[in-house]
C-alpha cells in the first residue's frame, strides 16, 4: 500500500466513521423487553450444531427461536452467523492453512463467495441490525440490542474483509464493532462474547505491517497482537455462544505466534467437545506431525 493510498484511507475513514461508543442517542421513551441473551435454549442448541458443521440443522433451531421472539435480534444475528460460518468453512478460512498465510489472512480468499449464501447472510444480518437499532431507540442500554450489533457489525467486517476483500469498509466496521462491544460490556459485564470482537480486531490489525499500523492510528484504528490474544483468551474461557469459536481463533492465532502448547490445548478441548467436527482433529494431527522432527532431534 503506497503513501498516497494510505492518506486516502485516513481521509476516507475520518469522513465515513460514525462512532458507536459514546454516540448521542434520543432519550428512551419506553423500556424494551429485557434481553434474554444467554437464556435461549434454541440458540444454544443451534450454535452447538454450527460447531459440528450441521448448518441447516442450526438454522432450524434458530428459526424456532425467531418464531417465538420476532422482536429480538438474537435470532436473525444467529442465522447470519450460520451463513458466514458455513461460507468460511467452504472457503477453508477456518484452518491453519488459511490463518498462517499472511496473503490470505490479511488479503482475503481467492475467488468469490457463494452468491446464495452471501445474499442470505446479508439479509439476516441487516434485519438483525435494524431490529437492534430500533430497540436502542427505546432503551439505549439494551444489552440484547448491543450484543446483536456487536456480532452483526463484526461479522459484516469479516465478510467484507475476508470474502469480498473490501478492506477499507471492513476497517470502518471493525471500529464500529469495537465501540458496540465496549458499550455492551459497560452495561452487561458478563457478556464475555464481546471480547471475541475486541480480540479479533486487535489481533488482525496488530498483525499488519508496522508502516500500515502507523497510518491507521491517525484514523483512530489501533491494534496490538498481545492484547488481542489476551482478549481472545478471555472469550475462550468465559464466552457463551461464541466460546468455541473464540477457542478456535485463539488456537489459530497461537500457531501464528509459535505458541504450540496453547494451540494444542485449545484444539484438544474442541476435539473432545465436538468430535464430529474434523477440523479440530485435523489441526491436532498437524501439530503432532510438525512437532515430530523436533522431538526426534532431542
Amino acid at each position: 500500500m503506497n503513501r498516497r493510498l494510505l492518506m486516502f484511507l485516513l481521509i476516507w475513514l475520518a469522513s465515513n466513521f460514525e462512532p458507536a461508543f459514546g454516540r448521542p442517542r434520543s432519550p428512551a421513551v419506553e423500556e424494551a423487553q429485557p434481553a434474554l441473551l444467554f437464556s435461549a435454549p434454541e440458540i444454544d442448541a443451534g450454535f452447538r450444531e454450527l460447531y459440528v458443521l450441521r448448518f441447516s440443522v442450526a438454522r432450524e433451531q434458530f428459526a424456532v427461536w425467531q418464531e417465538k421472539h420476532p422482536e429480538d435480534p438474537l435470532g436473525d444475528v444467529s442465522v447470519a452467523a450460520s451463513y458466514l460460518f458455513e461460507e468460511f468453512y467452504r472457503q477453508g478460512v477456518l484452518s491453519s492453512d488459511f490463518f498462517l498465510n499472511d496473503k490470505h489472512l490479511l488479503g482475503g480468499i481467492e475467488g468469490k463467495p457463494d452468491e446464495v449464501r452471501a445474499a442470505s447472510f446479508n439479509r439476516a444480518n441487516q434485519h438483525a441490525k435494524e431490529i437492534a437499532l430500533q430497540r436502542l431507540k427505546l432503551n439505549p442500554r439494551d444489552p440484547g440490542a448491543l450484543y446483536a450489533l456487536t456480532l452483526a457489525t463484526g461479522m459484516e467486517a469479516d465478510y467484507l474483509g475476508i470474502l469480498e476483500k473490501r478492506h477499507l469498509d471492513s476497517l470502518r466496521l471493525i471500529k464500529q464493532a469495537e465501540g458496540y462491544a465496549k458499550e455492551l460490556l459497560a452495561v452487561q459485564p458478563d457478556a464475555e462474547d464481546a471480547w471475541l470482537a475486541l480480540g479479533a480486531a486487535d489481533y488482525i490489525i496488530g498483525s499488519l505491517p508496522a508502516h500500515k499500523r502507523f497510518f491507521l492510528r491517525f484514523g483512530g484504528i489501533h491494534g496490538d497482537k498481545k492484547v488481542g490474544l489476551d482478549e481472545l483468551r478471555r472469550a475462550a474461557e468465559k464466552g457463551h455462544y461464541l466460546k468455541p469459536y473464540a477457542k478456535m481463533l485463539l488456537g489459530l492465532a497461537a500457531l501464528r505466534e509459535m505458541q504450540e502448547e496453547v494451540a494444542r490445548k485449545e484444539f484438544a478441548d474442541l476435539a473432545i467437545e465436538f468430535p464430529a467436527n474434523p477440523l479440530f482433529a485435523l489441526e491436532l494431527a498437524r501439530l503432532k506431525h510438525e512437532s515430530l522432527p523436533a522431538a526426534s532431534a532431542q
